[in-house]
């Protein structure tokens, strides 16, 4: 039923691994596909992957530093696949714990970690338990608690049933106050007895005659009205002399009632329940490097980071995500030396979100413009996006950016919807090159426009371009799109079909960092429509982002996370200003520096 089963390091080192019998494929495929996109992309929130036909679940073992992995056919239901994984996990811990222990990867060569009678049984014995489990038969109408509802237990009284509650109360508490706990003192004391949220949880308190109260009791009676006109009593006059006598105080021997107010108990009730009673070693126990951070240790922390990157502008359920990887990340992981869990988890984040920034797949421009022209071909890009964000204007600033460097530009004017879009163009074709005369560059102008008006097919005018600026001889193609909204479908097909059929060495997605949730839409919908209507098996989707209007967003810079992640693409560009030369690469540890800072 599975394919393999491989457990191996974070640094590449494979431990061991179960091939099934009559599997040819090999599995660094699919492991290989799984590091690439979810493990170094910061995607470990889910614990399932999908490769072709592969369905691989998988394990972070962060205390050893460890990624147990399964395979199996997508097509099948196994229910059975997470225990076997956590079964593994702890059976392969606890058998070779001092190999793991012992540090270096040269250590980890050399050790045997001969693990297969194990698996077998621990296989066996999972696929035993799944199969004993019967499916679950829904419950007739008769065994439900709708069918014992009538109509008198549906009617709401003003106030409940006192009596009833009160009953319910008095059943739960085992001991009374004041009975003797039973040994835990070296003395009696009094017990604040636990009754479902209206009492506090048992407590032992090491000193007599403690007060105790009521959660209940919080709310202060009303004050009641003077029946009659009251004696005026000055505040600097005094009452009586009674309140000089100290005497009763300070004399003496006897334990007094001491009386707390309701803070100070909860503080104290607070301090029980975590423990607390420990005083400075229970302090610096959670310091020092001896801890292993838990889910329930994160949750805290983990939250306020999601709120605080929901404010500066990353989109909801990219932030939830993050999280949730950071958190399956920490798990397990034995804290440093004098360090919070606070400081952890920040940590952890930033180094997730500069890797996030910094995905798989790099765009150099300059260089694929080198070997496309030792090809005797134009090096083709493709702008597209929704409307509004600059597409025009950026497409400017790039074919500067390209004539600086030394190359020749054509631009295919493929806006034939939005009216001034070829003036527009036009008025950045002519400015480029009064910047760039033709004198200098042997009487040929370096920025051409090709264009048919409007009301054309794109996809049309884009092809024609492209045989133009081969056969005289242009460098670099930039075809301008129209602006679309992701839901306007026919402009969606359009755009499909015109990546389709020209095949454009990189196409880039124009969008604004001024959105939050709506990049993810946006993303996700360009994406699905450009594989939607693609003709080959592997559909061209979004190679790279431009990020215009950066200079506008003060320190919300939670776009770059949004689209970055969701597209899994890099941020090529970055626009800063209105002129030619506010184009910028990005940056990514002062973005994540930036993000993070308070």
């Amino acid at each position: 039923m599975l394919d393999f089963f491989a457990i191996f390091s974070k640094g590449g080192i494979v431990l061991w691994c179960f091939h099934e019998a009559g599997v040819t494929e090999s599995f660094t495929g699919p492991v290989n596909a799984l590091i690439r996109s979810v493990i170094l992309q910061e995607r470990s929130g889910n614990n399932s992957y999908t490769h072709n036909a592969l369905t691989l679940k998988y394990k972070l073992d962060n205390e050893f530093e460890l990624v147990f992995v399964v395979g199996f056919q997508k097509i099948l239901t196994l229910t059975y696949v997470d225990k076997l994984i956590d079964d593994v996990q702890r059976h392969f811990r606890d058998r070779y714990k001092n190999e793991l222990e012992e540090k270096g990867a040269l250590k980890l060569l050399l050790n045997s970690f001969e693990f297969n009678d194990e698996f077998q049984t621990l296989l066996r014995m999972a696929e035993e338990s799944s199969r004993s489990r019967g499916p679950v038969l829904m419950k007739s109408f008769e065994k439900s608690q709708k069918s014992q509802k009538t109509v008198k237990s549906m009617i709401e009284t003003k106030g409940g049933d006192k009596s009833k509650e009160q009953g319910g109360k008095n059943k739960k508490g085992n001991k009374k106050e004041g009975e003797l706990c039973g040994g835990c003192c070296s003395f009696p004391c009094r017990l604040i007895v636990s009754v479902k949220g209206n009492y506090l949880d048992i407590l032992c308190l090491e000193v007599l005659n403690f007060s105790t109260f009521t959660l209940a009791n919080r709310k202060s009676p009303k004050p009641q009205k003077p029946k009659g006109k009251e004696k005026r009593v000055w505040d600097m006059g005094g009452s009586s002399t009674k309140e000089l006598d100290y005497s009763a105080s300070n004399g003496g021997n006897s334990l007094e009632t001491a009386s707390f107010s309701k803070d100070i108990m909860e503080d104290l009730v607070g301090v029980a329940k975590k423990g607390g009673f420990g005083g400075m070693f229970g302090m610096l126990k959670g310091l020092v490097g001896s801890k292993s951070l838990t889910q329930e240790d994160m949750e805290p922390v983990l939250e306020k980071m999601r709120d605080h990157l929901i404010a500066k502008n990353v989109a909801a359920d990219i932030a939830s995500q993050l999280c949730n990887s950071v958190g399956k990340k920490l798990e397990g992981k034995v804290m440093g030396t004098f360090t919070t869990v606070a400081s952890t988890v920040k940590q952890a984040l930033h180094d997730s979100l500069v890797q996030i920034l910094q995905p798989k797949r790099r765009v150099d421009v300059l260089r694929d413009v080198l070997e496309a022209r030792a090809q005797r071909r134009p090096y083709v890009i493709t702008f597209c996006g929704v409307n509004g964000v600059g597409k025009s204007t950026n497409l400017a600033k790039i074919s500067f950016w390209l004539i600086e460097n030394g190359f020749s530009v054509l631009i295919a004017a493929c806006d034939t919807f939005r009216a001034g879009a070829v003036e527009q163009l036009r008025t950045h074709q002519r400015r480029l090159n009064s910047l760039h005369p033709p004198e200098k560059h042997s009487g040929r102008q370096v920025v051409q426009l090709y264009e048919k008006g409007y009301g054309k097919d794109a996809a049309g005018i884009a092809m024609e371009a492209i045989a133009y600026a081969r056969n005289q001889g242009f460098d670099v193609v930039l075809v301008d799109t129209a602006g679309r909204m992701q839901d306007n479908t026919p402009l969606m097909t359009a755009l499909a079909k015109l990546i389709a059929v020209n095949m454009p060495d990189l196409v880039l997605f124009v969008g604004e960092a001024l959105v939050g949730n709506e990049a993810v839409d946006q993303l996700v919908k360009f994406n699905q429509a450009l594989a939607d209507h693609s003709m080959s098996d592997k559909p061209r989707l979004i190679d790279g982002i431009i990020l215009t209007k950066f200079d506008t967003i003060d320190d919300k810079v939670g776009a770059a996370i949004s689209m970055t992640y969701i597209t899994g693409q890099p941020i090529v560009f970055v626009g800063t200003g209105q002129t030619y030369n506010d184009l910028r690469s990005l940056n990514a540890r002062a973005v994540v520096n930036t993000l993070m800072k308070a």
